[in-house]
């Protein structure tokens, strides 16, 4: 995570979106440290476009 507290949120986000658009796995630690993190995250949206 970047030091900045408040850019964890946009973070996350675009680190789930470019999961999600390169269907990249997630391990167990990871998506725990992400459902961690998007807890403080409720006004957060992560939006992605499906690779070509």
């Amino acid at each position: 995570m970047p030091s900045d507290g408040p850019y964890h949120c946009t973070y996350a986000a675009t680190w789930v979106g470019t999961k999600l658009r390169w269907d990249h796995a997630v391990d167990d630690a990871e998506r725990q440290a992400l459902l961690s993190t998007a807890e403080d995250c409720s006004d957060t949206t992560v939006t992605y476009e499906p690779a070509p």
